[in-house]
């Protein structure tokens, strides 16, 4: 009996990844709004029906989505600042690893970065949680150095949303200098593997990179020389926030 409900369960959990990753696929190109459920199960090969044991509605696969697309980054993050030597060194593995996430999971990159201001609430109010939760980690890592400056709460978290600001608007420049087709397998097609996937794999999520290597921006689909610029463009831009940071007194 208990491996019955065992294989009945493996299973469900395959076609639910199934589900999130065809539509992430059909969202390349287009909105969430425009996305319908029958679409979704079509390509699964699935009946409509059976995609309600999984999700209320679309608006519920595009809120799993956000989690899957920016849950799984926090840990990334709390990394980089832990392991900051100076202003220059989280600049450059800031810009770094968000040229490799754009890199390594374009799709979810790219759906993101539409559905922030898109026409489904609880999936712009899912994304704006979740860059919430960044800015409240950058927010707790500066804190005490800034307070100790004389820096106010409030002024330390608008820095920090700055700065994940600037991530977001990095990442959907890197996105627009590589065109073109993503990398890997996005066919949508259910892997029942989605621990330990690679990026570009179905069921990978952003911050699942146990064997890859870091990319160099620059590297990767599309343009490279374009790439670079678009480093080298959040670098200046960074190095400018750093600096006005170090002139900035709370009024």
């Amino acid at each position: 009996m208990s491996h019955t409900l065992g294989v009945r369960q493996a299973q469900k959990q395959k076609t639910r990844r199934a589900l999130l990753d065809a539509g992430l696929r059909l969202l390349e190109d287009q909105s969430l709004s425009s996305l319908g459920l029958r679409e979704v199960t079509r390509v699964v090969g699935v009946a409509p029906a059976a995609f309600y044991r999984h999700f209320r509605d679309m608006s519920d696969l595009g809120v799993a989505l956000v989690e899957e697309s920016l849950g799984s980054l926090h840990g990334v993050v709390r990394v980089i600042l832990a392991e900051r030597d100076g202003d220059e060194q989280l600049i450059d593995a800031t810009v770094e690893a968000v040229a490799e996430l754009v890199r390594g999971y374009p799709a979810h990159i790219r759906f993101i970065a539409r559905e922030r201001h898109g026409g489904v609430r609880p999936v712009r109010e899912a994304i704006a949680a979740e860059l919430s939760r960044f800015a409240d980690e950058v927010a707790e890592a500066f804190a005490p150095q800034l307070t100790a400056e004389g820096w106010s709460l409030e002024d330390v978290r608008m820095l920090a949303e700055l700065y994940v600001d600037h991530m977001v608007m990095t990442a959907t420049a890197f996105l627009e200098a590589q065109p073109g087709e993503p990398s890997g397998d996005q066919s949508g097609e259910p892997s029942g593997e989605p621990s330990g996937a690679q990026p570009g794999d179905p069921g990978a999520r952003p911050g699942d990179q146990p064997e890859a290597q870091p990319a160099q921006p620059g590297e990767g689909a599309g343009d490279p020389e374009a790439v670079r610029r678009v480093a080298a463009t959040a670098r200046r831009q960074l190095l400018l926030i750093s600096l006005g940071r170090r002139h900035w007194r709370t009024g």
